[in-house]
């Protein structure tokens, strides 16, 4: 029996490839293993969408080398980089970029040497971070060509996943035990907008999603001018989707959107907010910010900081901007130094953590239903995941106690006693 594991980098569409290429080793011949010493091979699923990902792909491959065993490289940037990386990294014995992802079982074929090896397929994921939380992917690529991402060049033009089959793969994670899962893809909101009569869109999808019985169902990746009152409003009203908007807007300037080739404008994204406020009073808002755009200057800085302070979001995460071979913006005049992005980073995450941590001292004394994601730790604490924060640690934790035993994947209800930045805590409590 052979042995093989792999290594996921990047996002969470990402993971989902990883889970799923596992899934074509779930067959006598293998075994999975998350030991490299006693691996027979190693894939590394890269990441390519900005240059640190870029170094952290490289570093991982060479340090994947060092094993005896076989290497495998695929993802992001072996799609990206594919000639350029069989002639730098010779250590490599195959490299299957995203393009051949459907003729995969016969590449793996090949390197292995050995025939037992299944069909690439979600529905065969083996889920790798929790049995109780997946990610479900709704669709693949992007059309929005915003002058900053190689998303397009890289996962190609936007296509939605068939209706029934994302509803067939949530039914499968359903009985294999998974109780809470976050719909994913580049552009969630989007999602049908290439069907027939643009039908069934993200609400219908999320309403038969509902019937299946999920503790919880959260959207990811909200493009800010495609979010509908329709899509607003069932979230407000429902018991199942997390009351949680996660809008990337990148900046507050109208002068940086368009060089972003970004739909719709700071009016129109302060209006949004507003109106998500208005109907869902209990709304968690999390967002995305770049810094050191080209062209960004001191004033459309002072504008993103004004607007963060507007509308107080709950979570935020920052990047400095990456220059891309083959963006649009790569050619933009007024790249800006590396040191003034990191100064503009520090300046922007800063301001949020003033503001995330009087959010979080707003939670004081509400109760969060979630999902206990650790058995108890050391120190006698668990952690929780309720609508508040996002699977992989992005938005901070809440720490909480109880006099009774719990284990991953028990459902409680929290009540908030102390907070900071990132983080609440809490305990326990019996309704």
């Amino acid at each position: 029996m052979k042995k093989v594991g792999i290594v996921s980098l990047g996002c969470a569409k990402n993971l989902i490839d990883s889970e799923s290429i596992l899934g074509m080793f779930d067959t006598p011949s293998f075994k999975i293993t998350n030991d490299p010493k006693e691996a027979d091979f190693i894939i590394v699923n890269t990441c390519g969408f900005i240059s640190s990902s870029k170094k952290e792909s490289i570093n991982t491959i060479l340090e994947m080398a060092k094993y005896d065993a076989k290497l495998i490289v695929t993802g992001c940037l072996a799609e990206r980089y594919e000639n350029e990386l069989k002639n730098e990294l010779p250590e490599v014995d195959a490299f299957i970029p995203l393009k051949e992802y459907s003729s995969l079982q016969e590449e793996m074929i090949k390197v292995t040497g050995c025939s037992d090896i299944l069909p690439f397929s979600s529905f065969r994921r083996v889920l790798s971070s929790s049995k109780y939380s997946a990610y479900l992917r709704i669709s693949e690529g992007c059309d929005n060509f915003c002058s900053f991402c190689a998303i397009p060049f890289i996962r190609g033009r936007f296509k939605s996943r068939p209706f029934l089959e994302i509803i067939e793969e949530a039914k499968l994670l359903k009985e294999k035990g998974v109780k809470e899962i976050s719909l994913i893809s580049q552009d969630t909101t989007n999602y049908g907008i290439d069907f027939p009569s643009k039908k069934p869109n993200v609400v219908d999808l999320l309403k038969e999603i509902e019937k299946i019985g999920f503790s919880s169902i959260r959207l990811l990746y909200l493009y800010p001018s495609e979010i509908s009152d329709e899509l607003i409003d069932l979230i407000s009203s429902s018991k199942q989707i997390a009351h949680y908007f996660d809008i990337p807007i990148q900046c507050a300037s109208d002068h940086l959107l368009k060089l972003m080739n970004r739909h719709g404008d700071m009016k129109q994204t302060y209006e949004l907010f507003s109106k998500i406020k208005k109907r869902c009073p209990d709304a968690i808002l999390r967002t995305t910010l770049i810094a050191g755009f080209p062209g960004e200057n001191e004033e459309d800085l002072k504008e993103t900081k004004d607007f963060l302070n507007q509308i107080q979001f709950d979570h935020m995460g920052c990047f400095t901007y990456s220059r891309e071979e083959g963006t649009a913006s790569y050619n933009y005049p007024n790249q800006i130094k590396e040191a003034i992005k990191r100064k503009r980073k520090d300046e922007l995450m800063k301001l949020q953590a003033s503001i995330s941590f009087k959010k979080a001292k707003s939670q004081i004394g509400k109760i969060f239903e979630g999902m206990v994601i650790t058995d108890k730790r050391k120190d006698g604490t668990y952690l929780l995941r309720s609508y508040w924060n996002a699977p992989d640690d992005i938005d901070g934790s809440i720490i909480f106690t109880s006099n009774r035993e719990l284990k991953e994947g028990d459902i409680v209800k929290v009540r908030i006693e102390n907070a900071f930045v990132y983080d609440l805590m809490g305990v326990e409590v019996y309704e």
